[in-house]
C-alpha cells in the first residue's frame, strides 16, 4: 500500500512540471540593471513616480520624485563640502592673521577718557540678534554635521534628545532673531552707506597693511560689510526658513527643495562670515568689545579707528568724559609708543 502511494505522488509531481514547463519556458527574466535605467527614464517622463494612498493630503503618495537624488546629493555632499570648507577658511585667515598681527592694540595706549559709541537700545538689538544667531548657528551646524561627527561621540540615544530639541530651539529662535535683524535696518542703514572714504580705507587694508589706521567713519568699510551680510544673509535666511516651520503653506515639493537648499547655503557662510566678526570684536581690537558691551569707547580708540566720525562728534560738542576706574590703564613707557 505504502508503494502504491508513493508511485502516485511521483505521477502527479511529474504531470505538475509537465504543465509548468511552457510557462518557465516563455517568462522573461528581470535584468536588474536595465530595469534601473527604465526607472530613470520613467522618472524624467513624469517627474515623480507616486501610488495610491486614501489620505487627503496627496503629496504622501509621492515615492520619488526629479529632484529628490539631486537635493540628496546636495545636502549629504555639496552643502558640507562648501559650509563646511568656507568656515574652515575663515578660521584659518583669523588664525594667520593673529599669527602676522598679533592682538590689535590701541596705539598710544587708553587715554583715560571715554566717548559714547552706542546706546542701550543699540545694544540690546545687537545682543538680541547675536544670542539668538548663537543658538540658530549651533543647532544649524548640527542638522547638517551632526549626524556625521556628533553621534559617533555620543551615541544614536543621546544624539536623537539633542536634534529634537535643538529643533525646536532652532524654529523658535528664530523670530526674535528676525525681530532683531528688521530692527538693525532702521537703525543703522544710514551709517552703512559705501563712500569714497571706505574706498580708501579698503586701499590701505584697513590698517593691516599700512603703518596707520585709515580714516573712517562710525562704521569702517570692514564693519559696513560685516552689517549688510547680517541683514541680506539675515532676510534670505528667514525667508527661506520660515517655509520649512510652516511646510507646503503656498510652495510644492520642489519649492520646500530649493528653500531648503538655499537656507543651509546661507546659513553656513553666514557662519563663516561670524567667525571673522568676532575675532574682529574681541582679539582684533583692542577696545572695540567694549563699545558694544557698555556704550562706550576710549578716546584713543575712537580718534584710531574712527577718526572722521571722531572728528564729526567734537566739532558737534560730544566731549570725551572721564573713564570708569575699570578702563584706566598705568600710563605707557613713551620709549615704547609707536613712531608717528
Amino acid at each position: 500500500m505504502a508503494i502504491l502511494v508513493r508511485l502516485i505522488r511521483s505521477v502527479a509531481l511529474a504531470l505538475a512540471m509537465a504543465l509548468m514547463l511552457p510557462a518557465l519556458a516563455g517568462a522573461q527574466w528581470i535584468n536588474p540593471t536595465a530595469e534601473a535605467v527604465q526607472e530613470a527614464q520613467l522618472l524624467k517622463q513624469t517627474q515623480r513616480i507616486a501610488g495610491e494612498c486614501s489620505i487627503a493630503d496627496q503629496k504622501a503618495c509621492t515615492v520619488e520624485q526629479l529632484w529628490g537624488r539631486d537635493w540628496t546629493y546636495f545636502n549629504e555632499w555639496v552643502l558640507r563640502l562648501v559650509g563646511g570648507g568656507a568656515i574652515l577658511a575663515l578660521i584659518a585667515l583669523v588664525t594667520a592673521i593673529y599669527l602676522v598681527h598679533g592682538k590689535g592694540r590701541i596705539e598710544h595706549g587708553r587715554s583715560g577718557r571715554v566717548m559714547p559709541v552706542f546706546s542701550a537700545f543699540e545694544r540690546f538689538v545687537h545682543w538680541l540678534t547675536a544670542t539668538c544667531f548663537f543658538i540658530l548657528a549651533l543647532t544649524g551646524l548640527n542638522i547638517t554635521f551632526g549626524k556625521l561627527l556628533l553621534l559617533p561621540l555620543i551615541g544614536p540615544a543621546a544624539f536623537s534628545t539633542i536634534s529634537r530639541w535643538g529643533t525646536y530651539a532652532h524654529n523658535y529662535f528664530s523670530f526674535p532673531f528676525t525681530i532683531g535683524v528688521l530692527l538693525m535696518i532702521p537703525i543703522w542703514i544710514h551709517w552703512n552707506i559705501p563712500n569714497r572714504v571706505d574706498i580708501q580705507w579698503m586701499l590701505e587694508g584697513g590698517g593691516f597693511v599700512g603703518k596707520k589706521h585709515p580714516p573712517a567713519d562710525r562704521f569702517n568699510a570692514g564693519q559696513k560689510s560685516i552689517y549688510w551680510v547680517v541683514v541680506l544673509g539675515g532676510l534670505i535666511a528667514a525667508g527661506t526658513g520660515y517655509p520649512m516651520i510652516f511646510p507646503y503653506d503656498g510652495t510644492v515639493i520642489f519649492g520646500m527643495q530649493l528653500t531648503q537648499l538655499v537656507h543651509g547655503l546661507v546659513g553656513l557662510l553666514y557662519v563663516a562670515a561670524m567667525v571673522f566678526h568676532v575675532y574682529m570684536a574681541t582679539i582684533g581690537e583692542e577696545g572695540a568689545f567694549e563699545s558694544i558691551w557698555d556704550g562706550t569707547a576710549d578716546e584713543n580708540w575712537v580718534k584710531q579707528n574712527h577718526s572722521v566720525w571722531y572728528e564729526r562728534e567734537i566739532a558737534g560738542g560730544s566731549l570725551p568724559k572721564a573713564a570708569p576706574d575699570s578702563k584706566q590703564q598705568p600710563p605707557r613707557d613713551p620709549t615704547l609708543e609707536p613712531a608717528e
